[in-house]
């Protein structure tokens, strides 16, 4: 303590060893030894006009021409005043501190106790990994997050401010020695030279970081303390506000995404968070499988509502009419951001991001409908959840409405946890889109009217892409078909299609008799579902036989008895080629 004692008896108060760290008058120092030595006798909070009148030789009220030098002290933060209410220390008048009690602050009891305010940085080494180097910067956005509380607080802190610059000075460019001397590839600085992102934008990114790493209560994630760790004046605050708003490179390049939250005084607020592809990119860097796939996989597991598909197969696996591919191509064009925009600035966008799309395929049943669908997914590169609609019915009158319900609520429910937007598909739907029943009706009538109003009003509300599937377009309700912008019809395959789906379709390893041709079977007209159906009996046939040779007749055979039989009543998953 020695320090203490000498600026305590030192009878020249300049030349006690902390005194040109105080950077003030040899007054102020006198005002701030006499605090102290009452605080070093137990007196922790000593009255303003206590410490003016002590220190003041003349009678009267002389002691107030004083009054200054105890707000300078108090502005440099060397002293906390014990009670400013809700009034920042800068905006408080010289005489309202004359009330007010004050003590030694933190960092004068560090500087009396250590001597020096001074900085001291370990020597430069090189990184050995990246948690290493994130460690350095999460203690950036600590100082950058003390700096702005600084400014918010209730003291106008130059001095601290000042300290606390140079040292975050001193560490970013102790990080760029140790970046240089690093052998070791930084993920996250690999990340930052990819997607060009400036000083402002990597804040950002590192305090969303941190806070994922550190399991925080959120205190990085809200927009304002955001722009405040990137900001030093309020002109900066109103400038930087485009870094976190829509059409901004951190939303745009899909790095960080938003919730908007209802907050207490009835406004909306804006959480941030990295989104799942990028923190699986920078925690696992060589993983290659994406958390957000494994994620929602793992949530539909725990639930039995959803079936959760993994497309194997794009549009340009499909065998599609025309007319068909043509719309669904219009559907995947606005995803591109340019179209995006363009929507947008004509008025015809909201805020929220993304494409909305409800779309319905009609059809005989085995032309693609669901497969269709679950290739979509795959060309735009999003997860797909689909339902089978006939589960729907319930014995118990009340009970299908209740289930509609939950079909919605437990896709949003699966969508937020997984931080992604997967495709609904809504299959079998007949019953959901038929006509409702006019007038009276018996109670199942009302009660299947009942569940389809409540279908209708889902759909009205439902934010993303949904498919629903249906075999009987012609008895769809009116006010369904206005909520559907897509309505797409699968025909049975043409000649020309059911070649290529043969094609596809056969056995490329298997033995065929002497003059077998394909164009013989695709006279036949069949849908994508039976032509597999067929290919697979037939080769169940062959396979028991000592000679395994595929003859036109098995096929001609399976063929009959397909034809034959009620396949319209199967259902199918589509077809592949």
């Amino acid at each position: 303590m020695k320090y203490l004692i000498d600026f305590i008896e030192q009878q020249d108060i300049s030349k006690t060893a902390i005194f040109p760290h105080l950077k003030c008058s040899k007054e102020e120092a006198a005002l701030i030894r006499y605090i102290c030595r009452r605080y070093v006798k137990g007196v922790e909070e000593v009255p303003v006009l206590e410490a003016l009148q002590d220190n003041d030789k003349q009678e009267g009220y002389s002691y107030l021409e004083k009054l200054p030098l105890m707000k300078h002290i108090l502005d440099m933060g060397w002293l906390a005043p014990m009670s400013f209410g809700q009034i920042k220390a800068h905006e408080v008048s010289k005489l309202e501190i004359l009330t007010v009690a004050v003590t030694p602050s933190i960092a004068l009891l560090r500087l009396l106790e250590e001597g020096s305010l001074e900085v001291s940085l370990p020597e430069i080494k090189p990184y050995t990994d990246h948690l290493e180097y994130l460690q350095d910067q999460f203690d950036v956005v600590e100082l950058l997050h003390k700096i702005a509380t600084y400014k918010q607080g209730f003291t106008d802190n130059s001095l601290s401010i000042g300290r606390l610059k140079n040292k975050l000075g001193l560490l970013t460019r102790r990080i760029e020695e140790r970046l240089k001397v690093s052998s070791e590839p930084i993920i996250v600085e690999e990340f930052f030279r990819e997607k060009a992102l400036d000083e402002r934008e990597q804040r950002i990114f590192l305090a969303l970081l941190k806070e994922e790493y550190s399991g925080g209560e959120g205190q990085f994630r809200d927009m304002n303390t955001l722009i405040e760790l990137i900001s030093f004046d309020e002109y900066d605050k109103i400038k930087n506000r485009a870094l976190l708003e829509e059409g901004a490179k951190l939303i745009t390049e899909e790095i960080i995404d938003y919730e908007e939250i209802l907050n207490m005084f009835g406004g909306i607020s804006r959480s941030f968070y990295l989104r799942e592809e990028v923190m699986q990119r920078i925690i696992h860097p060589k993983k290659t499988k994406k958390v957000t796939k494994l994620k929602l996989d793992m949530l539909v597991k725990e639930q039995d509502l959803f079936e959760y598909h993994k497309p194997q197969t794009t549009l340009d696996d499909v065998v599609l009419h025309p007319k068909t591919r043509e719309t669904l191509q219009t559907v995947i064009k606005q995803v591109d951001k340019n179209v995006y925009k363009k929507l947008k600035a004509w008025g015809l966008k909201g805020k929220r991001k993304g494409i909305d799309a409800h779309i319905i395929f009609y059809g005989h049943p085995g032309t693609g409908k669901t497969m269709t669908a679950v290739s979509l997914a795959k060309t735009l590169k999003r997860p797909i959840l689909s339902f089978d609609c006939s589960r729907i019915l319930s014995m118990y009158v009340g009970e299908s409405e209740k289930n509609v319900r939950k079909i919605f609520d437990d896709f949003k429910s699966l969508s937020k946890k997984a931080k992604v937007e997967p495709i609904l598909l809504l299959n079998e739907a007949d019953q959901f889109l038929s006509s409702r029943s006019e007038g009276q009706g018996s109670s199942a009538d009302k009660m299947h009217n009942q569940m389809q109003n409540i279908f209708l009003e889902q759909i009205e509300k439902f934010e993303g892409i949904l498919i629903a599937t249906t075999n009987l377009i012609g008895t769809i309700d009116k006010a369904f078909s206005r909520r559907f912008n897509y309505k797409i019809e699968f025909k049975k395959p043409g000649k020309k299609q059911r070649i290529r789906l043969w094609q596809y379709m056969l056995p490329e390893n298997a033995d065929y008799e002497e003059g077998f041709e394909v164009e013989t079977l695709a006279k036949h007209d069949l849908t994508g579902g039976q032509i597999n159906l067929i290919i697979k009996n037939t080769a169940y046939r062959v396979a028991v036989r000592e000679e395994s040779l595929f003859m036109m007749a098995d096929f001609l055979e399976e063929i009959s008895r397909e034809t034959g039989s009620s396949f319209d009543e199967d259902k199918s998953m589509g077809f592949k080629v």
